[in-house]
């Protein structure tokens, strides 16, 4: 038995990711939303609706599910069958007033350690936990670190031994995770500015704003990597990185800018889907920034995040192609300037995802150089 659930997630005022979770109607336990598919809608869309229906949740899906897990389904005649349920992101933008499952559940947002903890499902509770970077105990890192230290002292060179002992200097990381919290808010706004709706010139202030403060960080760190004696990475390193982030936000702010200048205010369903992957790389963009700061200890992870990355970039490559052949299809016919314009949009939204596929890059250069 095939299910589709949502995976409602927003970011507080300190950046900490909550996840909301609602209780079953029988047993009264914590678990997402989820239901089986729906006729006439794709999989994330109908992760969605369970969302609305049963929370009252409106948000950005995201086309691509981040994994799945089994749990016995109880029918009504007492039997139980075995269900794989396909868990979709949701950004969260908004929870409606009312909704058809209101006086039925409850509703709440959890961390994502309590999440993790309410729920029973063993592979839910490792989705949920790792939906973020986890949290290291303290003492581990420090552990952690001096074994992999003394294990790279013994088969580095003398002069990555040398530079390992001085002093690093800078500010860095914390451009890094600023100019990635940007994008973040950025990529929100580009979501929901494709969802349409009377708050579009609201959305694109948005994009363009956070763009202009991502220009004045590379700035800052480009002058930092002249000024500064000894950097973390190569001086190549560094620059790529932050100019391939910056790269991205600065997509997003062409398509905000074509978007305006057309007087667009619908748009096709792919562009939504395009929207959402990019929330997601996004996030995994941000929660991929801190790890930065221990490479030795964070390559696994690293590597898991920057996979995901380039593989959504490919799930966007295939939207992309057939979103505009729909629109070729309906439109280049009677409609040419629409198709025309359609197809700038598009690009743009492509470029966003190549650019996030040129972040994973380098930090997977990264995490070879130096793990």
């Amino acid at each position: 038995m095939k299910q589709v659930a949502a995976l409602p997630y927003r970011t507080d005022g300190n950046g900490v990711i909550e996840v909301m979770l609602i209780t079953s109607r029988e047993r009264r336990r914590w678990v997402i939303p989820k239901g089986n598919r729906i006729k006439g809608l794709r999989s994330h869309e109908a992760a969605a609706h369970e969302a609305f229906e049963e929370a009252g949740l409106v948000g950005i899906p995201c086309p691509i599910s981040i994994g799945n897990y089994n749990y016995n389904k109880l029918r009504r005649s007492g039997d139980a069958r075995l269900a794989t349920v396909d868990v979709f992101p949701l950004s969260v933008t908004g929870q409606l007033p009312e909704w058809p499952e209101q006086h039925e559940r409850e509703v709440r947002w959890f961390s994502l350690a309590q999440a993790a903890a309410a729920v029973e499902e063993p592979d839910l509770k490792i989705l949920i936990a790792r939906f973020q970077p986890p949290v290291w105990k303290p003492g581990f890192i420090e552990h952690c670190l001096s074994a992999v230290r003394r294990h790279s002292a013994e088969r580095s060179t003398i002069v990555r031994w040398f530079q390992a002992l001085m002093p690093k200097q800078g500010r860095f990381f914390e451009q890094f995770e600023a100019h990635a919290a940007l994008i973040v808010v950025a990529a929100d706004a580009l979501g929901k500015l494709l969802q349409g709706g009377p708050d579009l010139p609201i959305h694109c202030k948005v994009i363009v704003d956070r763009e202009q403060d991502a220009d004045d960080i590379i700035r800052e760190v480009l002058m930092d990597v002249r000024r500064t004696l000894i950097t973390p990475f190569d001086r190549t390193a560094i620059t790529g990185l932050i100019g391939a982030m910056d790269d991205a936000i600065d997509q997003m702010n062409q398509t905000a800018k074509t978007i305006m200048l057309y007087e667009l205010d619908t748009f096709e369903p792919q562009m939504r889907d395009m929207a959402g992957l990019i929330v997601e790389c996004a996030r995994i963009t941000a929660d991929a920034m801190p790890l930065l700061r221990s490479l030795d200890r964070n390559s696994a992870r690293l590597h898991e995040l920057t996979e995901r990355i380039v593989k959504l970039e490919g799930h966007a490559d295939d939207i992309h192609d057939a979103g505009l052949k729909a629109l070729f299809k309906a439109q280049a016919g009677q409609n040419p300037m629409t198709f025309i314009i359609g197809r700038e949009v598009y690009g743009h939204l492509e470029k966003v995802t190549d650019r996030f596929e040129d972040v994973a890059n380098e930090i997977q250069g990264l995490v070879l150089d130096h793990a």
